[in-house]
């Protein structure tokens, strides 16, 4: 979506009349100025000053560099290549800190061999580095081949993880599989558009599906793959702690992953209590697709763009 696309949105939705044209450039500017709560900004660098806060504030890191769907080699080496730097920091400048990417930024899109090499690559990176790697998931029409390339990446290291959608109707089989593998675990509620045959629709049946593969996974108790709770939604949050507490044992396993700039609070009472908590950090020249994202998800957040628009 353009930013004039956006601004227009933002007008429709709060009835905000205007009598003067915008600068595309000065709209892109205040829309970065409003995404920094939930990027750490364009470079490298910048995803590593924000994982040095999250250490400060008792998190960890898992950062991301934005981007999906490549299918220009370029593009795809120039991810792979980024990966790298990023653990070189990581490592250089001591932050504790993990990575996760996107199977269609390093070439899902173009095949799955060239994905599986990409993958092998940052995974051992990652592994004489020190660091984990999480794998993130797409639309369904990409899951598949994701924890098909997942699984054989693990066999190899076991610091690897993967994202599992409770929206997505064959999510409860997927986890089935990956627990017979003793897999890495974030559960998610997902967020892509999909048919209705292959995902439930309302939130309820989302969070209902969120809360049986939490069960699932603390059901079994010979099953010792970290489980992450990623997730905003206070209530699945307590059930996730209800089910810890009953299974002690399982403690070391949890942990609690939220974006940056969401729930700030939340993220607080749980280091507080003493859970592992790891903020997940974007950044990157392809901020502005994600942020409209985050911008959508609450009313207040177009609230707070329409209001930085008036006051221009």
């Amino acid at each position: 979506m353009s930013v004039e696309k956006l601004i227009e949105e933002v007008i429709l939705q709060k009835k905000i009349s205007h009598s003067h044209d915008y600068d595309p450039i000065l709209l892109e500017r205040m829309l970065f100025k409003i995404s920094k709560r939930w990027i750490a900004g364009y470079s490298n660098t910048d995803a590593i000053a924000e994982a040095r806060k999250s250490n400060h504030n008792g998190m960890s890191a898992i950062i991301n560099y934005l981007g999906e769907v490549n299918t220009e080699r370029f593009q795809i080496d120039n991810s792979v290549s980024e990966y790298f730097t990023l653990l070189e920091l990581l490592k250089a400048k001591n932050v504790s800190g993990s990575i996760s990417v996107k199977p269609t930024q390093i070439g899902l899109s173009v095949g799955y061999d060239i994905c599986l090499e990409n993958f092998t690559k940052i995974s051992q990176k990652a592994k004489q580095s020190g660091h984990f790697m999480w794998i993130d998931i797409e639309s369904s029409n990409f899951v598949e081949d994701t924890l098909s390339i997942y699984l054989e990446i693990l066999r190899k290291n076991r610091d690897t993880g993967v994202a599992i959608q409770s929206y997505l109707r064959r999510s409860h089989s997927d986890l089935l599989h990956l627990m017979e593998n003793s897999a890495n675990v974030r559960i998610v509620k997902g967020a892509y558009s999909e048919e209705k045959h292959e995902a439930y629709k309302s939130n309820n049946e989302i969070t209902q599906n969120f809360s049986r593969l939490m069960k699932l996974v603390y059901k079994d108790s010979s099953y010792k793959g970290i489980v992450a709770i990623a997730t905003h939604d206070s209530k699945l949050v307590d059930e996730a702690l209800s089910l810890s507490t009953k299974r002690s044992e399982r403690m070391k396993n949890l942990q609690f992953q939220l974006l940056k700039g969401v729930r700030d609070e939340l993220k607080q009472q749980l280091v507080k209590k003493g859970y592992e908590v790891l903020e997940y950090i974007p950044y990157g020249e392809k901020w502005l697709q994600y942020s409209l994202r985050r911008i959508r998800e609450r009313k207040r957040n177009i609230f707070l763009l329409a209001r930085s628009l008036i006051q221009s």
